[in-house]
């Protein structure tokens, strides 16, 4: 994997790159549509690619892992085979969802031990494993397991998952050196920051993490339910020490105002079951603001979700017709709303790294800050 440096920002962090993976080119900054099982909620791989316009999926090793199985996806050949996705794919490592297991897991210092949320069967993640498994699920980006804390989370408890997400990290490193991807193709191992929201652990992180040379690094531990203004400034600390030659992924992250901040801090890669989950229950992103679609004023307009988006498929649909779908409860309602609020994402992204490249990101910023978290 290499990342280049296209264009920075003159008044703000913010940077234009280019991500190259044996399965693509991903410019940035990018947004990465969730595909937890190996599916986008309601939306085909076809229009991930010509609707959307998406240049990289995630897939979830928990449970990618508990369910198709490996022994399906290695006689597939690889998830991209498996899903005939032929762009690049990043796994999770499956750390966020072991911690929002609670009771059903046990955390040591070898790895840890969970029930499935299925049929409540046992089963072990070691940092070894989790290597293992990505590797077999063929991903282009593996993510190190780690622990996510929670928030709020005690300074003692927060120092002591770092360290532990920090000596799990070397033995991923060390799994990844000893191996090799099963399916032709080279596969990159993105370490994670953690240290909650205290500014001197996250300190020690972002350092730790960045002396371990890789070719990307992830910010976890936000988005957990902390103010915003504490997100933006733990990651701002944390881009000023993880390498500007290296890809910055800020996990889990989040609204559009959330994405348009964290792009001005300097990050390059995001991720957020936001806009399809939301869409499922009427609510839409837009240039204009947030629309739940599901209000009485949408029942006679006969405008497009979005004009701004005059290129993108959703705009074939008026408001009336998807509120139409989604009162009904028509299945066709969540597969246009989720379309829609994808593509707004990767529009919202794309654009802002034309603003990047003119020159003019911060102005345009702080401008559609303001309409894309307003309430239409």
């Amino acid at each position: 994997m290499k990342f280049t440096l296209s264009a920075t920002d003159p008044h703000t962090k913010a940077r234009a790159g280019v991500v190259v993976t044996d399965h693509g080119e991903i410019p940035t900054p990018v947004f990465m549509p969730v595909g937890t099982a190996g599916s986008v909620k309601a939306v085909h791989q076809r229009e991930l690619e010509t609707d959307i316009l998406a240049k990289i999926i995630l897939g979830n090793t928990y449970h990618l892992y508990l369910r198709p199985g490996l022994a399906l996806l290695e006689q597939a050949g690889g998830l991209h085979k498996l899903i005939g996705w032929q762009l690049p794919i990043l796994t999770d490592s499956g750390g966020y969802q072991v911690y929002s297991l609670g009771a059903n897991r046990k955390i040591t210092e070898e790895g840890v031990i969970f029930k499935s949320h299925i049929d409540g069967s046992r089963h072990v993640f070691t940092p070894e494993g989790v290597m293992d498994i990505q590797r077999t699920i063929g991903a282009d980006i593996i993510m190190a397991f780690d622990e996510c804390t929670p928030y709020p989370c005690e300074r003692t408890y927060a120092k002591k998952s770092m360290d532990l997400t920090h000596r799990w990290l070397q033995r991923c490193v060390t799994r990844m050196d000893a191996t090799t991807g099963k399916y032709g193709y080279s596969q990159a191992l993105f370490p994670i920051v953690q240290g909650s929201v205290y500014k001197d652990l996250r300190i020690q992180s972002a350092e730790f993490i960045t002396n371990q040379n890789q070719p990307g690094n992830a910010i976890g531990g936000l988005s957990v339910g902390e103010p915003h203004e504490l997100m933006y400034e733990m990651t701002e600390v944390v881009c000023t020490i993880l390498p500007a030659t290296k890809p910055r992924y800020l996990m889990g992250v989040g609204t559009p105002e959330n994405i348009l901040e964290c792009i001005a801090l300097g990050i390059d890669m995001f991720d957020c079951v936001m806009p399809t989950r939301n869409a499922r229950n009427g609510m839409l992103f837009t240039s204009q603001g947030i629309i739940n679609i599901r209000n009485e004023k949408w029942k006679d307009d006969l405008s497009p979700i979005d004009p701004e988006m005059s290129n993108y498929a959703s705009t074939h649909y008026s408001k009336a017709y998807l509120r139409h779908l989604i009162i009904s409860k028509e299945i066709l309602g969540a597969q246009i709303a989720s379309i829609h609020n994808l593509a707004f994402y990767l529009w919202l992204v794309t654009e802002a790294r034309k603003q990047i490249i003119a020159g003019t990101f911060s102005t345009w910023k702080n401008k559609m800050v303001k309409l894309v978290s307003q309430r239409v």
